[in-house]
């Protein structure tokens, strides 16, 4: 079943369509995903917690969702906008259509729009508040004039504090339903919003794999014995993650730590950067990056809408690793002597070839073994 719906942007542009999933009312930081691929990873990314997420590929829902794609339990986005919705799901994994699995989610999505005309705006101005709402909600009032009321409960993403909200409440040991050993010494992984495949990743190299908390003590961590630490992804502006930069700063030196994502922000702070938002961030699974130290190009999944600047990554016993080709931004460095290993690109993530899949190993053979 579908309804009339309207999308919104802050800076005035507004968009009819037919709506999907759940009929109500979110807003919500717009920004696109170049992927062509992988809808559901991506709507079960928790680093997209209060983002409209514009589908830059038209046809989305045809293979409906199943019980092994998800990242996380739940979808913390606000909403979906796209070109041509697919009600119907035709894939032999498919256990419901992606209408049914939003509309449980309580998501908003909106089909029928111009998603290239979105996105272009999204680019020359920046990613900006948005509102998804039926058009009924008006009653007869102006539509704009509904959405900038709306809009006045939608913050800002910079200065938004969203970790908190998609990290793990209570420490739990990943496990897969396949047996697998665990004799390669314990991994512990700091909760930002992590996604399930970095957990795999992890617990298929035999380790064993402790999840926990943003704000974890690190002297609880030590007392796993951890051969390594992982900083996971994660949503929001890394400037307002509190207590997380002053765990990591006393884990520094005691353990080797891999950095991915929000991870990689929060890393960044600990030793001294700064970062900052970009216009519209990176969010897809084509992004060029160059392995410097390995005089390697990557193609990679991204998603993110802070950086790290790249005037404080000199010094302070780092090295610049990695750097995006499209816009120059640091995607990486690491530090032989602290035992660090910090990517802005998601290694777990398959956008075709497993590029960046190496990451891993690089680390666990550099610092760990």
């Amino acid at each position: 079943m579908n309804w009339d719906a309207i999308l919104y942007l802050e800076r005035g542009h507004l968009f009819e369509g037919l709506g999907f999933g759940a009929e109500v009312c979110k807003g919500g930081e717009a920004v696109f995903n170049t992927g062509m691929t992988g809808y559901q990873e991506i709507f079960t990314d928790p680093s997209y917690c209060r983002q409209i997420v514009v589908m830059t590929y038209p046809h989305i829902g045809n293979t409906g969702v199943n019980s092994d794609d998800p990242e996380s339990k739940r979808m913390d986005l606000s909403g979906v906008v796209t070109r041509q919705f697919c009600a119907e799901a035709s894939s032999w994994r498919s256990r419901e259509t992606l209408g049914q699995y939003l509309a449980n989610g309580g998501i908003p999505i909106i089909s029928d729009i111009d998603t290239r005309a979105v996105t272009q705006i999204l680019r020359s101005e920046g990613a900006q508040r948005a509102v998804i709402f039926p058009k009924d909600l008006a009653k007869g009032k102006a539509l704009s004039d509904f959405a900038q009321v709306a809009l006045k409960d939608v913050p800002d993403m910079e200065g938004q504090e969203l970790v908190s909200l998609v990290s793990t409440k209570d420490p739990y040991e990943f496990t897969l339903s396949e047996e697998s050993r665990s004799d390669a010494g314990t991994f512990v992984v700091y909760d930002y919003g992590v996604k399930s495949n970095i957990l795999r990743h992890l617990k298929r190299r035999r380790f064993k794999v402790m999840v926990v908390p943003y704000n974890y003590p690190y002297q609880d961590v030590l007392a796993f014995k951890p051969v390594g630490v992982v900083l996971s992804n994660g949503p929001g502006d890394p400037a307002t993650v509190k207590g997380a930069v002053e765990e990591i700063q006393s884990v520094i030196g005691k353990v080797p730590v891999l950095a991915i994502c929000m991870g990689h922000q929060l890393l960044a702070r600990a030793v001294g950067a700064k970062t900052y938002k970009l216009k519209f961030g990176h969010h897809g699974i084509n992004q060029p990056v160059k392995d410097i130290t390995l005089n390697r190009i990557l193609i990679t999944s991204q998603n993110h809408g802070f950086a790290v600047r790249a005037e404080d990554i000199r010094g302070k016993d780092l090295v610049l690793s990695h750097v995006n080709l499209n816009d120059n931004t640091v995607e990486g460095f690491t530090s032989e002597k602290l035992r660090l290993y910090s990517v802005h690109v998601h290694p777990e993530a398959k956008p075709g070839p497993s590029d960046a899949a190496y990451i891993f190993d690089n680390f666990i053979r550099g610092f760990v073994k």
